[in-house]
């Protein structure tokens, strides 16, 4: 039984003694009949052509009809489940018009969006086109689960209607993107925005859903962050509605007219805890909750204060709009102007700590040609070396430092940057230029950053850019001994020869009993952070996310557990974590967040392990798909037999050295393969199990069931087979 009163919140909306809306309140009661009523057509006649027993649900998602499983707890499969769940909806309307029943209208509302978007998606139908998004599948929730824990999106705007105009629909969401927000579209404003160009879709976190009912893919998008991050149980009716009030910052933006039915609708969102604003005059307001703001020049900084986003602004002199809405951007050899490495030119990019003597903070210097001076499709040579003087600044914090690089550039709009080192690859958009964006641009946007994220360290800052080929050859060469100095070092770090391990608890803000344990052989799961990266975290911030872990107290040296670590971890998880063995998955493993980048499930027929990551979205040996998998895996519980854990741990050493390491694996997707490349193979040498090990894991065009690659693997003779049992 839930021991949360949740509805408190709303305790002084109205005041005693005051007139209450119950004008508004008998619209949402109107329109929660509405809603409710065609849900039961629609369901009649989906029963009537298929039966009771016909499968419903979302397309590659672990969480069923995610508002039902999340609020009710009822897993939904068939289309006769949902008749009595609609029947206890409709029931719970009631006509007295206040504001606890209106809550109830919109619960009620909410459910029904759900059934009839569901309905949608029957026998497989895929019922919208690009650039519509419909249903936002596990794998997009999954991908910004970073970025929701560690704050980098502020918070979730939920756009209804129609704008004035077409260039305010531009510029509320630009001022929005601006800000880093994600942002959910619905109705007339989708075209209002394509009219002028805007870039939509997932990889700007501006997603296009549909006509009116498709708003419930925003509910259901954060209800599933709840369960997939925050390791809430479904059926946790007020504890949901606790987390999405205070870990899913939304609030609902309603652009023009509004009937009964979207009054409902804005009444589920205060139901679960977001305000709305409308940019019409209200008849009837609701203090906090329902308000009328109509001024576009202040619309999204009032919607924000009123939810209680709070954001540190850091003006940057660029002409382009800086902000993460836009790192997920591609620009393709279409919309390029010119473009840097990747293969083509020489290029590099380098971090180097220098002496306070040695910098000029705030300095951009250009070496070789500014852009105006290339042609459109130019491919150029490139470098970008920032200087950086801190008194509390370490070389060992120069690679953690330069990895931010790549985050950095690709929050530019127009701007797009992969890979590191001498291997990044940058190409800058036809219309970043067109909007006055030169190379030098990309020191203002580098000095701006760094000195904002990392006050702690950095001092000063200076940047120096290289597109003179002679310049780029004389300068990469400096880069590459840092970088083999680096490597050098950083290879002589093994678990062994450390004292400490890092803890990691950025993700706690969703899963609140997730903990991860950062070791020199083991990256945390979502790939992200590494030993030197938490411990440069640590400097930087020592109440942060990042704690050291003195190894004392070994229990079990093979499968890694230390009496220090478990004391550690039984505190810093809620008490609801005894012991943890890091170098294993099948007895007490570590757990895990939702933000991992691949899933190790286990397939008993073959006596092995397969791997399976977010890119690959289809079946796999052990009959789930990642999807699944992360679903039962993920809300930092212990699941052994399965693990969440980064790409990158397949090449350590350590990996699950008390199953057999690395000779378990006997499948994973090709990108997989294709992405750990020779180091996989080299690491498969050092490991006595030679170089065409590789060539032994089955991968999809083998198959993707237990049946389909055993043959694969006998052929093969892989060593998987022939090891100890794992069970």
């Amino acid at each position: 039984m839930s021991t949360i009163d949740f509805d408190q919140i709303y305790a002084d909306a109205i005041p005693a003694g005051a007139k209450e809306p119950t004008k508004l309140f008998q619209r949402a009661y109107n329109g929660a009949i509405i809603a409710t009523s065609y849900a039961e057509i629609l369901l009649n006649q989906a029963i009537r052509k298929y039966g009771p027993n016909h499968p419903v649900g979302y397309p590659d998602t672990a969480y069923y009809l995610p508002v039902i499983s999340s609020l009710s707890g009822e897993k939904v499969e068939t289309l006769g489940e949902l008749v009595p769940i609609l029947n206890r909806m409709r029931n719970q309307i009631n006509s007295k018009l206040n504001f606890a029943n209106a809550r109830l209208c919109g619960e009620s509302t909410a459910y029904a969006a759900e059934i009839i978007e569901a309905l949608r998606y029957l026998n497989g139908a895929q019922p919208h086109v690009e650039p519509w998004t419909g249903y936002l599948t596990d794998p997009i929730l999954r991908k910004f689960g970073i970025q929701l824990v560690d704050w980098t999106i502020p918070g979730q705007a939920v756009i209804v209607g129609k704008a004035r105009t077409s260039p305010d629909a531009v510029k509320i969401v630009q001022e929005l993107q601006s800000k880093g927000m994600m942002i959910f579209l619905v109705n007339e404003v989708i075209e209002q925005l394509l009219e002028e160009n805007m870039k939509l879709g997932v990889d700007y976190i501006a997603f296009p859903l549909g006509n009116f009912t498709q708003v419930i893919h925003a509910v259901n998008f954060a209800l599933r962050a709840g369960m997939a991050f925050g390791g809430i149980a479904p059926g946790l009716r007020a504890e949901h509605r606790d987390y999405q009030r205070r870990r899913i910052r939304a609030f609902v933006m309603h652009l023009g007219e509004i009937d009964d039915v979207q009054v409902a609708a804005h009444f589920a969102a205060i139901f679960l805890g977001f305000p709305v604003i409308c940019d019409t005059e209200l008849e009837e307001e609701i203090p906090d909750w329902y308000v009328s703001h109509t001024d576009y020049d202040t619309l999204v900084k009032y919607c924000m204060e009123l939810r209680g986003i709070k954001l540190k602004i850091v003006d940057i002199p660029v002409p382009i709009t800086i902000g993460p809405a836009f790192e997920g951007e591609t620009i393709r050899k279409g919309d390029m102007y010119v473009e840097m490495g990747g293969g083509r030119t020489t290029a590099f990019e380098l971090v180097q700590m220098v002496g306070e003597n040695e910098i000029e903070d705030g300095k951009v210097t250009v070496i070789g040609p500014e852009i105006d001076q290339f042609k459109e499709g130019d491919r150029l040579p490139f470098g970008i070396i920032v200087k950086i003087f801190g008194r509390k600044m370490q070389q060992d914090f120069e690679s953690v430092l330069e990895r931010r690089i790549h985050y950095f550039i690709n929050y530019g709009e127009g701007l797009w940057h992969v890979a590191q080192r001498d291997h990044c690859w940058l190409r800058i958009s036809k219309e970043a230029v067109a909007k006055g964006f030169q190379f030098k641009h990309y020191g203002e946007l580098l000095i701006a950053k760094f000195k904002d994220e990392f006050p702690a360290i950095v001092d000063r800052v200076e940047v120096v850019i290289l597109t003179e080929q002679s310049e780029v050859d004389n300068a990469i060469k400096v880069a590459r001994a840092a970088y083999a100095e680096r490597d050098a070092r950083l290879q002589g770090l093994t678990d062994e020869s450390v004292d400490e391990f890092y803890s990691c608890i950025l993700c706690q803000s969703f899963a609140p009993n997730h903990v991860c344990i950062v070791s020199p052989e083991r990256v945390g799961l979502c790939g992200a952070v590494s030993w030197l990266d938490a411990k440069a975290s640590y400097e930087i911030d020592p109440n942060g996310p990042n704690r050291p872990i003195k190894k004392e107290g070994v229990i079990d040296e093979e499968k890694g557990m230390w009496q220090s670590v478990n004391e550690y971890i039984y505190a810093a998880s809620n008490n609801s974590v005894d012991e943890v063995n890091l170098y294993t998955l099948m007895d007490r493993p570590m757990t895990s967040c939702g933000c991992f980048e691949a899933i190790l499930a286990l397939v008993p027929e073959a006596n092995g392990l397969m791997i399976t990551t977010r890119e690959h979205g289809g079946e796999t040996p052990c009959g789930m798909t990642f999807s699944t998998l992360a679903g039962s895996v993920g809300g930092g519980v212990q699941a052994p037999g399965f693990m969440g854990i980064g790409r990158s741990y397949l090449l350590s050493r350590k990996f699950i050295q008390a199953d057999g390491g690395l000779a378990r694996i006997v499948w994973m997707p090709k990108e997989l393969k294709d992405y750990l490349g020779d180091d996989l193979r080299k690491r498969a040498e050092e490991a006595g199990l030679g170089a065409d090990f590789v060539d032994k894991i089955a991968d999809e065009s083998v198959g993707t069931t237990a049946d389909e690659i055993l043959p694969f693997l006998e052929e093969k003779n892989h060593p998987a087979l022939t090891m100890d049992p794992l069970i």
